[in-house]
């Protein structure tokens, strides 16, 4: 009889748990090298605008500004047989006139001069770079209802690794956790490589739990509804409606655009000092509602206070989403409203920002170091054997 190998146990919970977590990886690895390599292209992808394209500012004179519907005409004539979605002003900056429609897939920015009526910019999203890289990072080039579960599923996965790469790290004595909290730059490299994986894992692991949570938030609805449900202690999500006008009123303001630019002058008179932007919906039918947003900080988004109005009476229409006045969103609301400046590190200036960055790039980094770990045991398997 010959010498036989001793046969591991394989009724144990850790046992099982390196199993998900080997096969979990081998899954997923490729989209999470995906989703961490677009993740540190889009960190500072605000910061890189700013710096590389000019058009978006324009000093602040002392001059009035064109109403929101002067500038939305100006824009048209740039984009003919197109509907502008929202007119965005903030002091110092050139204001946009967007243009976006899903259904009709097309989404174009045109930057007015808000003094001169001067076009800087006519935009096509479609062409810019971060936005393609965007579409990739959500949705992976493909229809949403296909690459979006694709991406957060894999996300979902890359959770699961991460707190069971946890479980199997964690050292069971004192002396252990002094040998494996650092990086041994000078071992051998696949000894470098197991610390780079398992030390620079642990290190960003309950960052990038939150990164992936708040993107599993964005792309499964049974999920944020479920987190918002856990939040508010029970209450069901309110998702966002369109809100409408009273069409009964027709007769009361003689045209939309009025109404749109009284709006927004009151807005500008109530606070001449307001530093952060204001977004104008003007409606495209007689049927829509004016949209004014007003947002205290434009690096981040979940501060905005979302106001509506008639616009045929500029009566104010109370919403029940979260999408409204931000003194009454609850903690609930205002936790899915701050959900992607959280998972972009906004929420957090610009050192969350270099946080985020550095995550992402280590998140990426892992399956690429986990694959070199499993392929050494494999082939020392096959030498043993």
């Amino acid at each position: 009889m010959g010498f036989k190998k001793p046969i591991k146990k394989k009724n144990t919970i850790k046992y099982w748990i390196g199993r998900l977590h080997l096969w979990l990886g081998l899954i997923s690895g490729i989209f999470v090298v995906f989703l961490g390599i677009t993740g540190c292209i889009l960190a500072f992808e605000r910061e890189i605008e700013d710096a590389t394209q000019p058009y978006r500012f324009t000093e602040t004179q002392n001059k009035p500004l064109l109403a929101p519907t002067q500038l939305k005409a100006i824009a048209d004539k740039a984009l003919p047989n197109k509907h502008a979605h929202s007119v965005t002003y903030q002091p110092g900056r050139t204001t946009q006139v967007v243009y976006y429609d899903l259904a009709a897939d097309y989404y174009y920015i045109v930057f007015v001069n808000q003094y001169t009526g001067e076009i800087l910019e006519v935009k096509n999203m479609a062409d810019d770079f971060f936005r393609i890289v965007i579409m990739g990072h959500y949705y992976l080039w493909l229809p949403p209802e296909i690459g979006q579960p694709i991406l957060t599923t894999a996300t979902m996965m890359f959770v699961f690794l991460l707190i069971s790469g946890l479980i199997l790290w964690w050292p069971k004595s004192k002396a252990a956790r002094k040998q494996r909290f650092s990086v041994k730059l000078k071992s051998k490299w696949r000894r470098l490589n197991y610390d780079l994986h398992n030390v620079l894992g642990f290190y960003i692991t309950f960052i990038a739990i939150f990164v992936g949570l708040t993107g599993m938030i964005m792309g499964f609805q049974w999920f944020s509804k479920s987190v918002y449900w856990v939040s508010s202690g029970g209450q069901t999500m309110k998702v966002f409606e369109e809100t409408y006008s009273d069409t009964t009123s027709l007769a009361k303001l003689s045209t939309n655009a009025a109404a749109a630019d009284q709006l927004w002058a009151k807005y500008l008179k109530e606070d001449s000092t307001f530093k952060g932007s204001i977004d104008v919906h003007v409606p495209e039918d007689e049927k829509g509602a004016i949209e004014i947003a007003k947002n205290p900080d434009p690096s981040t988004y979940w501060k905005a206070d979302y106001r509506y109005f008639d616009q045929h009476t500029l009566k104010e229409i109370e919403v029940k989403h979260m999408f409204g006045k931000f003194a009454d969103a609850t903690a609930a609301d205002k936790l899915i409203r701050m959900n992607y400046d959280i998972h972009i590190g906004a929420i957090g200036g610009l050192p969350g920002k270099i946080i985020a960055f550095m995550a992402s790039l280590i998140a990426a980094s892992l399956p690429i170091t986990g694959c070199i770990i499993w392929w050494g045991r494999r082939n020392k398997s096959k030498v043993s054997n």
